[in-house]
Parts: structure tokens; C-alpha cells; sequence
């Protein structure tokens, strides 16, 4: 089942094309990551889903109908990238206020024990550290029991130890058949949570797949050496130079490797590896890369050698 879906999806602000013709579904019991550069749409897309926005173009759904729409709205929780709390009322207060507006809220205590918030009840919203307000903005998305959830950027600001309670509480939520969608820009972040990853560049959808095939149909793999001052080298789509460690990008390692050798270039510690998924994710969005994707989960990304 189709709970949220865009369908050629456009929307510009002005001259400003912030998604161009975007098609995304996304399924019943799905834990799916969006990533993206800055201004690539993210948010944008967001509120499109959640009925904060209308298309310019084509149409999205919620839940099979307007987003709008409050009884659809009603199934939805949300943490859109920057949330105000009123800052005289308790982390208790606002927790039951915001419960009030549903038929049956998580109790109290069970949601702030989730996201490690129960020390804080009797605190003040404007006296929370910058980790905690964005814990408790995360908690409110999850208040209503809802059959999806999305994020916006949900662990910025947070500690690492903050981060992982969080990633428990999303998991705990899928593992109950819950459907989320989470845009981050902590890609190591998707790698831990999302099932399926979209990629969104300059408002397209560029690649939509699960990690590994990500990884995978991009191709790219990293050479890593300890080596002087080194030729111009086939495929190479990035390099890094890490202390005294070169790290070669490349389309084709083995081509790459054969044409290290013939050079007669001294070097030593060669090491191939596969990408991770944010060398993925830099090689689709790179002004040299180019995907394409079907929606739904069935895409494909091919980004062209620079």
C-alpha cells in the first residue's frame, strides 16, 4: 500500500525551480532515507507530502488523497528541519498538549522513556540544551501513533550518544510496522536506518534503490596508496589526500591499478575497495555525475566518468 507519493512532482518559488517533476511512493512498512546537497529539495518535497506546500505541477498524495485533508493529516507525524516550542511550558505540558489532538496518544511517560527525555519532564522548553529541544520536537512526531512519520534532518545538533537513542526510538517504531521518512544530511545516518535510499540533486530524483545497489550501480570503488607525486590516471571522479595516504575515486580500479604499474610511479599499501554509501552519494551528485530512477524503489543510477 502507497502511503505517501509524489507523481511528477514540480514546485518553484519565483524563478526558483526547487523540484522538478519529481516522482517518489513511498510503501507500507518502509524505512526510507533522503538525501541531498543543500537546496537540493529535501524539505521541500517534505512539505509537499505533508500539505505545507502545493505543487506547482503534477500532484501528490497522502494516504490516497489531498494532503491536506485533516483526516489524513491525522495519520502523519512530522519534525520539519527547525521547530519552535513555546519556552514557558514544561517538556510535560507540551507533550500533553500536543497529545490532546489525537484520539489515542502514547502516554506520557512511555514517549519521553523513548527518547530519553524523562529527566526532563518539570523542565522548562526555553531551558532545554539545543540536543534536548530537538529530541523532544523528534518525540512530538510520534505522540499521535501515527502509520508515518517524517523527518526532517532529525539528529541535528545531537551527541552521539543523543543520535543512536533517537535511531533506537525510529527502529523500535519501524519494527512495529511503522513507515518512515527521513531526510538527512548524516549520511552514515541513512547507511544505519534506511532499507531504500533516494538521492535528490538540483530538485530530480537521481537515484532511488536500497544502499547496497547504490553503491553498486554507481560503480565508483576507492584506491587507496602511499605514493610520491602521481600521474593523470584513467576514470579517476575524485581524489583526497589524507596524511600521507592518497584515496583515488575511480570508475575502473582495475584499469586504473594496470595503468599505475605501467607508469612507474614507486608506490606502496595499495588497497581496492568498495565505496561507502557517501562516496555514493558524492559521486551521483558531483557536477560530473548524472542518474537516472524509476519511482518507487526500482531506480537505477549511472553517473558519467568526469
Amino acid at each position: 500500500m502507497i502511503l505517501a507519493r509524489a507523481d511528477q512532482a514540480t514546485r518553484r518559488y519565483g524563478d526558483v525551480l526547487a523540484l522538478d517533476r519529481v516522482d517518489l511512493d513511498v510503501r507500507a512498512g518502509e524505512l526510507v532515507g533522503l538525501l541531498g546537497p543543500n537546496g537540493a529539495g529535501k524539505s521541500t518535497l517534505l512539505n509537499l507530502l505533508v500539505g505545507l506546500r502545493r505543487p506547482t505541477a503534477g500532484r501528490v498524495e497522502l494516504f490516497g488523497g489531498d494532503p491536506r485533508d485533516p483526516a489524513h493529516r491525522l495519520q502523519v507525524g512530522v519534525t520539519p528541519q527547525e521547530t519552535g516550542l513555546p519556552a514557558t511550558l514544561r517538556v510535560g505540558e507540551v507533550v500533553d498538549f500536543v497529545a490532546a489532538h489525537y484520539p489515542d496518544p502514547v502516554p506520557r511517560g512511555e514517549l519521553l522513556d523513548r527518547f530519553g527525555l524523562t529527566d526532563q519532564v518539570r523542565r522548562q522548553a526555553g531551558g532545554l540544551s539545543g540536543g534536548q529541544r530537538r529530541r523532544l520536537a523528534v518525540a512530538l512526531a510520534f505522540v499521535g501513533r501515527p502509520r508515518l512519520v517524517l523527518l526532517d534532518e532529525p539528529t541535528t545538533g545531537l551527541d552521539v550518544e543523543a543520535r543512536h537513542t533517537l535511531w533506537e526510538a525510529i527502529r523500535g517504531f519501524h519494527a512495529d510496522g511503522g513507515t518512515v521518512l527521513l531526510s538527512s544530511h548524516y549520511l552514515e545516518e541513512v547507511e544505519a536506518l534506511a532499507h531504500r535510499v533516494v538521492v535528490i540533486g538540483q530538485g530530480r530524483v537521481l537515484a532511488d534503490d536500497t544502499t547496497a545497489a547504490i553503491r553498486s550501480v554507481v560503480g565508483v570503488r576507492r584506491v587507496s596508496l602511499v605514493a610520491g607525486d602521481l600521474p593523470d590516471l584513467p576514470g579517476v571522479v575524485r581524489v583526497e589526500q589524507v596524511d600521507d595516504r592518497t584515496h583515488l575515486l575511480t570508475t575502473d580500479a582495475d584499469r586504473l591499478v594496470r595503468e599505475l604499474v605501467a607508469s612507474g610511479v614507486s608506490f606502496r599499501d595499495l588497497e581496492v575497495r568498495p565505496t561507502s554509501l557517501e562516496e555514493a552519494f558524492l559521486a551521483i551528485t558531483s557536477p560530473g555525475g548524472q542518474g537516472t530512477a524509476a519511482p518507487g524503489g526500482q531506480g537505477t543510477a549511472t553517473p558519467t566518468a568526469a
